[in-house]
């Protein structure tokens, strides 16, 4: 289960961002749970998040007994602003989820900024985000929590899992008991002790723990992360070239304060709506090329249609006219045409 090389790769991930600690988990939605937790959410707390976001986000508040307050996105990067979340701010503001989506640096020192003058935990899901940068720094190490994915469609993958940074030792201490069911010692102790040893169960866990084999491939893939990324960013700059010059589309470009990692290269439809980008998808499924919609709007689903929020107009634009573009590492300059060449066929088509 949960052993040495988790450990390894913990230490590692921690001294590549300069976190003061980093603690491995099942999923990025279990470390957003712990990261709640460690904040001090509770039942009836409002917690601030983009409805722009796979709904793990949201879940995970409500996980806590909380209220997700769904703020809007930026037009360009898709991620909360200062102005965004400020606008949906209440008393009960406890704490502020942003996401850098598809791995499209934030603004956290601005957003930090809002959240401190509220007195709000600022709480980063960079699920999509390893390897990107803010103002000179990789991202995980500039808020009091920051929560990655593993999952296999993530730059660094462990085929599944998660980690969170954390800023204060003693809130890490016991964020890495909780994901264990709060057991006082932990299954390598236990099982290390040259005599009898009975564990202790102080308080209600959780069984979030990452298993070893899971953090040798993620140490493997360490070790790739740089090279990946730099493919990754020559392969959204060769996108950008090979479609600059076709109208109505919007291409994404890193940010003045950062770098993204291009986990995804989202494009954004700038006349027609869902009909429209829907058309383009199933144009490119028909030729074999595996696009897919962009990210979802939560507020739109089912599981939060009973959640009062107000007017998200570049959530919903952004939702319905979005499409991500197939990008990895390994990708050759023929397969890239090839999409160039679909997209341009589907966009005069439709």
């Amino acid at each position: 289960a949960q052993g040495p090389r988790v450990r390894q790769f913990e230490d590692a991930i921690a001294a590549r961002l300069d976190a003061n600690a980093a603690i491995a988990v099942s999923s990025c939605t279990t470390g957003l749970h712990l990261s709640l937790i460690g904040a001090g959410v509770g039942a009836g707390d409002d917690v601030i998040v983009p409805s722009l976001s796979f709904i793990a986000t949201a879940n995970a508040v409500r996980y806590c007994g909380a209220n997700p307050v769904f703020a809007d996105v930026d037009p360009t990067s898709q991620n909360v602003t200062a102005d965004t979340i400020q606008a949906v701010m209440t008393t009960k503001t406890r704490a502020v989820i942003l996401v850098h989506q598809v791995g499209m640096p934030a603004d956290i020192d601005a957003l930090g900024a809002v959240c401190k003058e509220a007195g709000a935990v600022l709480i980063e899901d960079a699920a999509c985000a390893m390897g990107s940068t803010y103002k000179g720094r990789e991202i995980g190490g500039h808020s009091d929590f920051v929560v990655f994915s593993f999952h296999p469609r993530k730059v660094l993958t462990t085929g599944e899992g998660g980690l969170l940074t954390c800023r204060d030792p003693q809130i890490g201490s016991r964020l890495r008991t909780l994901r264990q069911h709060a057991m006082s010692l932990s299954d390598v102790d236990r099982h290390t002790s040259q005599s009898y040893v009975f564990e202790q169960y102080p308080e209600l866990g959780y069984n979030y723990r990452m298993t070893d084999i899971q953090a040798a491939i993620g140490l493997v893939q360490l070790g790739k992360l740089d090279a990946m990324v730099t493919r990754r960013r020559e392969l959204a700059a060769a996108y950008r070239a090979k479609l600059a010059d076709l109208d109505g589309l919007q291409l994404p470009d890193d940010p003045a304060f950062g770098t993204t990692n291009y986990q995804s290269f989202c494009i954004k439809l700038l006349d027609g709506g869902q009909q429209r980008r829907n058309a383009i998808l199933q144009h490119l499924a028909d030729r074999q090329i595996g696009a897919k919609r962009g990210i979802m709007a939560c507020h739109l689903e089912a599981a939060y249609r009973d959640f009062p929020h107000g007017p998200l107009p570049e959530t919903e634009r952004w939702s319905q006219a979005s499409l991500t573009l197939p990008l990895f590492h390994t990708m050759t300059e023929e397969e890239m045409d090839t999409v160039v060449v679909t997209v341009r066929e589907a966009m005069s088509l439709f």
